[in-house]
């Protein structure tokens, strides 16, 4: 089991960076959801926690203390860059070596090969989700808001869709994980969908709260709220019950 902790970056009072109509902590969250969701419905073995929940603000040391106190194989922190440049980077902590230089450089080079941004290059930074974590750590900065070019993209969800992408590829082959078989069929367990996300992200709050794994999808039209996909439909009956005896109306799709 591969356990990946996500760390969509700022959130709540902490808007992070802001530009051109682009505001961070919103592209760093549809991200990291998109990240997690990829890895639980395609891969084997694969374990996430995420940092927030929805627009909820944390702090820089109640991250690493969740994710040290998780016991995390890897911590991956999702930004988006400001300051007038434009292209994707990414950051470990000075001097740490293997394995998580050759981490960086997996990750970093899947998701120039996928978006195409301009590459700005691997580098190192003493910051904090980076020096305080137990585990190896890495850093990416996503493109600039105050950027045209890249504001443009970053507006465009295909291309959000290819960012969590290109970190997904770069986890496969950072940590060999293995894909599900593709005829297997995955149930899913939902509580609730939306048209407005403010009312998905606010159900995914509460599930959070219960000690539930969530997650909020975009699809027909809907942000629906999931809390767990498995190749075994019994697996998610049982979980439906669960959900259901904590107060919430559940549906299993496949």
């Amino acid at each position: 089991m591969v356990k990946i902790f996500i760390d969509p970056g700022h959130g709540g009072s902490d808007s992070g960076a802001v530009g051109n109509g682009l505001v961070e902590k919103n592209i760093t969250w549809n991200i990291a959801q998109q990240i997690s969701n990829i890895l639980q419905n395609e891969y084997e073995d694969i374990a996430i926690l995420m940092s927030r929940t929805g627009d909820s603000t944390v702090s820089l040391s109640e991250r690493t203390d969740a994710a040290n106190k998780w016991n995390a194989d890897f911590y991956l922190s999702i930004h988006i860059n400001a300051g007038g440049g434009t292209g994707f980077e990414s950051y470990i902590y000075p001097g740490v070596g293997t394995p998580t230089l050759t981490y960086q450089q997996a990750i970093h080079r899947q998701i120039i090969e996928e978006t195409g941004f301009n590459d700005r290059g691997m580098k190192s930074a003493n910051f904090h989700v980076l020096r305080e974590t137990d585990m190896p750590a890495l850093l990416t900065e996503n493109g600039f808001v105050d950027t045209m070019l890249d504001a443009n993209q970053l507006k465009d969800s295909n291309f959000i869709a290819k960012i969590a992408r290109g970190h997904v590829n770069g986890l496969e082959k950072a940590f060999s994980l293995t894909k599900k078989q593709s005829q297997t069929t995955i149930y899913r367990v939902q509580i609730g969908a939306f048209k407005e996300k403010e009312n998905a992200d606010n159900l995914a709050l509460q599930a959070s709260g219960k000690g539930f794994n969530t997650a909020v999808l975009f699809r027909d039209s809907f942000y629906i709220v999931q809390i767990g996909a498995f190749s075994s439909r019994n697996n998610a009956e049982q979980l439906a019950a669960k959900a259901k005896d904590a107060g919430f109306n559940t549906f299993v799709s496949n």
